[in-house]
């Protein structure tokens, strides 16, 4: 009897050739592949040329030269961020009090970045960390204390009050998901269908609609004694609604843990709870985290739309930058410097989701 040799695996192919060659033959390997490539080519060259002279080359930086934007250039006009980025980045509140909403700003942003560190993530730590951060926003913010003056939330504006909206909704609306989710899947059938009918509800209404409820139609049933400061209920209102559409993102995560996970756990005599957050609800977030950033992603750019009820976020305070006849005509520029806020704000959570599902590969190796 003959034992049949098996011969080593074969190493792959070496592919000839360095940069050049791979960029010839992907581009260029045809006569239509390389027309293509050249008339794209050109296009981003004159795109990208022309958004460089309209935003650096051409462009006016300083109030003194502020007759220049008026005089048909075409470049952009960023005097305009000298002269009213103040109330771009701090709305109504007092000028000379901006310092202490930088602060409160940078609390809250520092709280967050915190909270993205795994040294930080457990049930003391997390909820001691917001409690300070949140602890200091109000502080700086509201004034009262340390020989602060008083500033009501009425004039809180910019930055500040559309990272606080953010932060609020996330730290609020989170625990509140969670409760859903497991509510949802509760064995009692009371505790399910109730669950079920709110989160049903709520996502069937706009943001708007709960938010206007909040702000304008709550206020008017309730006594002079419960009616506090306006931003509270609008604040629990938006969490409510965040909370919603979390629970059931992370309720997809638990249907997609194997049943025989919560079975072999019930089998070794774990409690519920332990069950839930030691087995359940680690795999939950890991499977849902994609669906996760995007819901957190979602829910600071629609902090914009507060502004309809009469609350001077960023989106707010950047149409009130070019309210005036002076700089009416600079509206893309604001627009723009928005923007840029926004999207640093939403590349750093997306790359921070990134970074998690990185780890978690890692961690399933």
């Amino acid at each position: 009897m003959t034992l049949a040799t098996t011969s080593p695996s074969m190493p792959p192919p070496r592919v000839e050739g360095g940069f050049l060659a791979r960029l010839r033959q992907r581009l260029f390997s045809t006569w239509f592949d390389a027309l293509v490539t050249l008339a794209f080519g050109a296009l981003v060259v004159w795109v990208a040329w022309r958004v460089i002279d309209w935003a650096f080359v051409d462009a006016v930086w300083t109030v003194a030269q502020r007759s220049r934007c008026h005089a048909g250039r075409s470049g952009a006009c960023w005097a305009l961020l000298a002269a009213r980025g103040r109330l771009i980045l701090f709305g109504l509140y007092p000028h000379d009090q901006h310092w202490r909403s930088s602060l409160a700003c940078l609390a809250i942003v520092l709280t967050i970045g915190l909270s993205f560190v795994p040294r930080f993530w457990g049930l003391k730590r997390l909820p001691a960390l917001w409690f300070v951060g949140f602890g200091t926003f109000i502080a700086l913010m509201y004034g009262g204390v340390f020989g602060l003056d008083v500033v009501t939330t009425e004039k809180w504006g910019g930055l500040s009050l559309t990272v606080l909206i953010f932060a609020a909704v996330v730290m609020i609306g989170t625990p509140l998901a969670v409760a859903l989710a497991l509510a949802r899947r509760s064995k009692l059938p009371v505790v399910r269908g109730l669950a079920g009918l709110l989160i049903d509800v709520v996502r069937s209404l706009p943001l708007l609609t709960i938010l206007f409820t909040a702000a304008v139609v709550v206020p008017l049933v309730l006594p002079d004694w419960a009616q506090g400061d306006k931003l509270v209920p609008v604040i629990l209102a938006y969490a409510l609604f965040f909370a919603c559409y979390q629970a059931e993102i992370i309720r997809a995560g638990m249907q997609a843990i194997p049943p025989g996970q919560e079975e072999a756990t019930a089998a070794l005599g774990m409690k519920y709870w332990s069950r839930v957050f030691d087995i359940l609800l680690p795999q939950a977030f890991r499977y849902s985290l994609p669906s996760t950033i995007n819901q957190f992603v979602i829910t600071f750019k629609e902090t914009s739309i507060v502004t309809i009820i009469g609350f001077f976020e960023l989106m707010a305070s950047g149409n009130a930058a070019i309210g005036t006849g002076n700089w009416a005509g600079q509206y893309v520029e604001v627009y723009v410097f928005v923007a840029l806020i926004y999207f640093v704000f939403v590349f750093g959570l997306s790359r921070y989701g990134a970074y998690l599902e990185r780890r978690a590969r890692l961690r399933n190796v």
